[in-house]
Order: C-alpha cells, then structure tokens, then sequence
C-alpha cells in the first residue's frame, strides 16, 4: 500500500516543451518498470513525437507520488478514422505500452485506469501491437467500462545465446550448414564491430542507404526511406547507444562496409530493429541472415538472461532459426458513449486478420504447387 502523505495522483500533460524536459525522471521510470521495452524510452518516444506528432494532439498522463515520477501513459489524440487515443510510438514502434515502477504496479494500474476512463468519454483508447506481460495488462484488468481483447502481430523470438549455442538447437542437418555458412564468413575475412557512440549517425545513415540498395527494384517498406524516419533514428539512436539502450553493428567485407545492423537494447530484451546490406552479398553466395544473426547473437548473450527478438514478422527465413512465436496484443478500452467505436474498431479488425489468413492460404497453395 501507499505510505500515508505518499498518495498517487495522475497529471494530464499536453505541453512538448513539459515533454521534452523529462528525460532524467523518465529514464529513472523505464528502468523500474518490469516489462518496458527500448521503444517507451524518453529518447525514441521524444524523437517520435517531433517527427511524427500532430498539433495539439499529445496527451501524456503522468503518475506521480509525491513529487517522483512513478507511472507514464505516453498518448496522442487521433481524430481519423475514428476519435481515438493511442500510444505514442507509431507503425514504426515493435512493441506499445505504459511505464508503471514496480513499487507501485497495483496503485498505479488503478489510478491510470481511472483516469483514462474518464479520457475514454470521448475517444476509444486502442493500444496497438502490446507485448504479453506489459502493463497495460494491470490497466486492462481493472477497466470498470466497456473492453476487449485481440491478437496482433506475430513476433519471433530466440533465447539469448551465443550462435553456437543457437546451432545445437536446430535439427542436425540444419545444424550442419548454419556451421558450414559461419565457416565460410571467416574464410572470407567478414568481420563485424559495434560501432562506437560518435559514430551512430553516419553509421545510421550508410544503413538506410544500403536498405534502400538492398530493396532496389523490389517493395520496401514506404517510411524507411523518407527524411522524417532518418532524422528520428538519429536523434534517438544516439542517446540510446550513449546509455546502453541502443547498439549499431557494421560489417566489412574487402576493407568496405557492406551491412549495418541496428539493435535496440532494454533490460533482457535485444531487439533486431532494422539492417541494410549490399546486394554484391548475394553475388559473393555470403549468407546474410547468418551473418546478422551470429553477431546479434553475441551482443544479445552478453546481456545477462533474456531474450533476442526479431521483432515483428513471420517472414520465412526467421523459422529457419526455430524461434518461439509470441503474439502482441491488442487492448479497446472504452466509456459508455464510445461502445459503438470499440465494436467498429473490433469489426474491423476480425474482417483484416480474416482477410490475411486468406492470402497466407493463397501464398502456401502456390508455394506447394
């Protein structure tokens, strides 16, 4: 229970320039909350929000004992297709949630819940994309009105062990040319290195370069290539490789950088974020995937316990590596006058996961044939 005199209270804040000026007492915040992801750090939502924000659309509520910072709803208001609250942190964020110290996860998911409950009167609260074990789960056991529960995106996930470690899990033909592709990087002299924090941004840069190499003449992903993603990486990438959250690998091949590789760190989670790489790889027959991997696999195994993860996609060559599959979550909360804007939302969202199972049965019919 709260200490008499210690009582929570939930501030609504709606000023960028109150937002800007957390960065310590919401550091100390994320690094007390059990189940916080690289992607609720002060650093990468900050940065979010100035490439991405829209005007008059923050809604940052604020748990605070005393004067100490102990619970963080990090919100926008979204006005299309529907009025809706919802994380910051974008499309371009993995994993959605709030921030609760763990001193205070029953008091604080209680006076959050009260409080986006009274937010909830006029807009649906949606948190996309939410990883199991968050705590928006505490919030969501407590919602007194209207609510639901879906499955979101697919996530794989590996223990985080040395690729040698990782090969023994694998069936042993498998096994065998993982080990022979390893052997073949070194032969050739492939060599990999973190990058040091004074050269995050050029290294930044050179990656996106190589991924829009790598996705020349194929479909990629629309935001990756425009200006706003580049100068939210490296405004946020930065600071998070600074304190640990945060770390750029490159790869070189013949004295030239070929491949960059962005991880993001928290606790035991290591996240395979994004990576670019030069399509002369294929010519010279290097396995990628295997390259990436085996030095992931090392940034992530010096992290006490935990976990690598791809992140989010089922993409083919990741069940290669025999990972776990996790599915986020996705949490409606709602008030009496928003029910109609849960169910459409709900709705919606059955008729697309429908939709998608139908092309994955299409996709695998033509594969088979």
């Amino acid at each position: 229970m709260t200490a008499p005199g210690r009582a929570l209270a939930v501030q609504l804040c709606t000023d960028e320039r109150t937002f800007a000026a957390l960065a310590e007492e919401w550091g100390r915040l994320h690094a007390s909350c059990p189940s916080a992801t690289p992607f609720q750090t002060h650093a990468w939502l900050h940065s979010w929000w100035l490439s991405y924000g829209t005007p008059d659309g923050l809604r940052l509520f604020l748990v605070r004992r005393g004067g100490e910072l102990v619970g963080a709803a990090p919100l926008m208001r979204v006005r299309r297709p529907l009025p809706k609250l919802v994380p910051i942190g974008g499309a371009i964020s993995d994993f959605r949630d709030v921030l609760l110290d763990a001193e205070v996860t029953e008091e604080g998911s209680l006076v959050l819940a009260d409080a986006l409950y009274d937010a909830a009167r006029t807009a649906l609260i949606d948190f996309r994309d939410v990883r199991p074990g968050s705590a928006v789960e505490q919030i969501y056991r407590h919602w007194q009105g209207p609510r639901c529960r879906l499955r979101d995106s697919t996530c794989l996930e590996l223990p985080a062990l040395p690729m040698t470690e990782l090969v023994k899990r694998l069936p042993t033909a498998r096994a065998q040319r993982v080990r022979n592709k390893v052997n073949r990087l070194g032969r050739l002299g492939v060599e990999w290195r973190v990058v040091n924090h004074d050269e995050t941004e050029t290294a930044l840069r050179r990656m996106l370069e190589l991924h829009q190499l790598q996705w020349q003449d194929k479909k990629v992903t629309p935001e990756h290539i425009r200006p706003r993603f580049l100068e939210h990486l490296v405004r946020s990438v930065g600071p998070m490789a600074r304190s640990g959250q945060a770390a750029v690998t490159e790869f070189l091949y013949e004295g030239t950088v070929v491949a960059v590789n962005l991880l993001l760190l928290s606790g035991g989670l290591t996240g395979e974020y994004l990576y670019g790489f030069h399509p002369r790889l294929r010519e010279s027959k290097l396995d990628v995937a295997t390259m990436l991997l085996r030095a992931s696999s090392e940034v992530a195994s010096g992290r006490e316990g935990g976990i690598l993860s791809l992140l989010r996609g089922d993409e083919r060559y990741k069940y290669r590596w025999c990972p776990e599959t996790v599915h986020n979550q996705r949490f409606l909360l709602a008030g009496r006058r928003t029910v109609p804007l849960l169910a459409a939302s709900a709705c919606h969202s059955g008729a697309r996961h429908g939709a998608k199972k139908v092309l994955r049965r299409k996709a695998a019919a033509q594969d088979h044939g």
